[in-house]
């Protein structure tokens, strides 16, 4: 007999979890063609407000999605041209990006403060969405569940299986190399970055949509930075970021039923979980840097200069 609390516990986990896979299978590709873009969470907070206003203003969810990836398209437009055509840093123009981002949210969701949105719909598959435990799970998600599992089986696919995966990892492992046989390294590295913002921006616009369909300042809290972990979690590698998110994503949940069933810990410590986790894993992934090295793109944080 399945217990009353598992499958509803099961479902927090998924909606936790789903922005951390968006904007981590991002940042791979992006990571993967050499850049290192540390504006994950000004991309993804962008993205949150430009879908919530989009679908408060439309009442469609599906422009409110298109509108959140444009958003985050658009930051990432701004780092693309910063750190690959003016050669800017790529860490100070990320974390540049972090503070634009959050600054720029709240100035447009200043007048989005307390509207509701009725949220995504959930898809309802006769007798498939009424199966104990994995028909609310697997047949009864939103739309953009299905979309970040298929963005994870898409990535790996395009890195491990293509011609275009290729030349984006060799751009990531030796950009010299990579414009010395024809291609146009900053070209790659753009395409990288923008798909990195678009599924940054789908991040976000999953927290404002489904998650919390509301507006509130600064409602990432953190999971930019968290995703950013994931990847070096995850050695570059989508599968294994899809399940570091959930892990994550779990101790998120476990913190809020650890406060809603009243242990007798601070509330303050509860929420220090899942970034306490966070700290813990880079720590003992960094206990062999020359394993993380050996993984990491070569290039990874190198600005590409073709005049020398």
């Amino acid at each position: 007999m399945i217990p009353d609390w598992l499958t509803p516990t099961i479902l927090t986990i998924v909606t936790a979890s789903t922005p951390l896979v968006f904007a981590a299978i991002g940042e791979i590709v992006a990571e993967k063609a050499g850049v290192l873009n540390l504006g994950i969470e000004g991309m993804m907070i962008v993205g949150a407000i430009a879908a919530f206003a989009v679908g408060v203003t439309t009442g469609s969810a599906a422009l409110a999605i298109l509108g959140g990836a444009t958003a985050g398209i658009g930051m990432a437009l701004i780092f693309g041209i910063l750190t690959l055509n003016l050669m800017a840093n790529q860490v100070a123009t990320g974390l540049a990006l972090t503070l634009f981002g959050l600054g720029l949210s709240a100035l447009i969701g200043h007048s989005y403060v307390g509207i509701p949105f009725s949220g995504l719909p959930l898809l309802q598959i006769p007798f498939l969405s009424g199966l104990p435990l994995i028909g609310p799970i697997i047949f009864g998600q939103d739309i953009m569940f299905y979309l970040s599992v298929a963005s994870v089986v898409l990535v790996s696919i395009l890195l491990n299986k293509t011609r275009w995966g290729l030349l984006l990892r060799a751009v990531g492992e030796n950009h010299d190399a990579a414009y010395s046989i024809g291609y146009s390294v900053n070209f790659i590295r753009m395409m990288a970055v923008l798909f990195g913002g678009a599924m940054a921006g789908l991040g976000g616009a999953y927290l404002s949509l489904a998650y919390t369909p509301l507006w509130a300042e600064n409602m990432t809290a953190g999971r930019g930075w968290i995703a950013l972990a994931l990847v070096v979690f995850a050695s570059w590698k989508p599968t294994r970021a899809f399940l570091g998110a959930y892990l994550f994503g779990g101790i998120t949940i476990v913190q809020l039923h650890g406060q809603a069933l009243g242990i007798a810990v601070a509330p303050q410590v509860m929420s220090m979980l899942p970034y306490l986790a966070t700290i813990i894993v880079l720590v003992l992934i960094s206990r062999d840097t020359s394993k993380v090295l050996l993984k990491a793109p070569a290039c990874l944080g190198r600005s590409f200069n073709k005049q020398g």
